[in-house]
C-alpha cells in the first residue's frame, strides 16, 4: 500500500477535470438550452402578435358606424351606375348642389365612357356629420387591349340630404 504506481496518478489527473474544459462545457450546454428554448419562446410571440392583431382588427372593423354603411353603399351605386353607363340613375344619386354645378353636356360625358371601365373603392372617413369621403381608383381603358393603362385616383364625397337619403357631392 506504500508504494505508488506511476499509472494510477496518471489515471487520477486526467480524471480530474480541467479548467478550460469546464468552461467550455458550461459554455456548450448553456448554448443548448438556449437553441432549445428559441423555438418555444417564437412560438409564444408569434401567438401573442397574432392575438393582438387579431383583437385590433376586430375591433376596428366592429366599430362601424352605421351611417357609414349607408354613405358607402351609395357610393357604389353611384359608381355601378357610371359603370354600366346608366346616366339616370346617376344622376338621381346627385346632390341638389352638384347637380346645380355641373352642366347637362358634363353629366352624360361623366356617364358616357368605355365599355371596360372599373372602380376601386377604398376605406372612407368621415369629415363631419353626415358626410364621408371615400379614395377611389377609377379605370378606364380607353387604349387598346395590349397597352397597360393606370387607375386614376380620386375620391367620392357622399352626404346626408334628409331623413334617408344619400347623394354624392363630389364627382371622383
Amino acid at each position: 500500500m506504500g508504494s505508488v504506481n506511476s499509472s494510477s496518478i496518471s489515471i487520477h489527473r486526467n480524471s480530474r477535470p480541467n479548467k478550460r474544459f469546464l468552461s467550455r462545457r458550461l459554455i456548450l450546454d448553456a448554448w443548448k438550452r438556449t437553441v432549445r428554448a428559441v423555438p418555444f419562446w417564437l412560438t409564444m410571440l408569434m401567438f401573442l402578435a397574432t392575438a393582438l392583431f387579431a383583437r385590433s382588427r376586430a375591433a376596428s372593423l366592429s366599430n362601424v358606424d352605421p351611417e357609414y354603411i349607408v354613405a358607402l353603399s351609395t357610393a357604389n351605386r353611384f359608381l355601378h351606375a357610371w359603370q354600366i353607363q346608366d346616366q339616370e340613375t346617376g344622376i338621381l344619386l346627385l346632390s341638389d348642389t352638384l347637380k346645380q354645378q355641373s352642366s347637362v353636356d358634363r353629366l352624360q360625358t361623366y356617364f358616357s365612357g368605355s365599355a371596360q371601365q372599373a372602380f376601386e373603392i377604398s376605406r372612407g372617413k368621415r369629415l363631419r356629420p353626415g358626410c364621408y369621403t371615400f379614395p377611389v381608383a377609377i379605370f378606364d381603358s380607353l387604349a387598346s387591349d395590349h397597352k397597360k393603362t393606370r387607375p386614376h385616383s380620386s375620391r367620392i364625397v357622399v352626404i346626408h340630404t334628409g331623413k334617408n337619403d344619400w347623394a354624392v357631392d363630389r364627382l371622383p
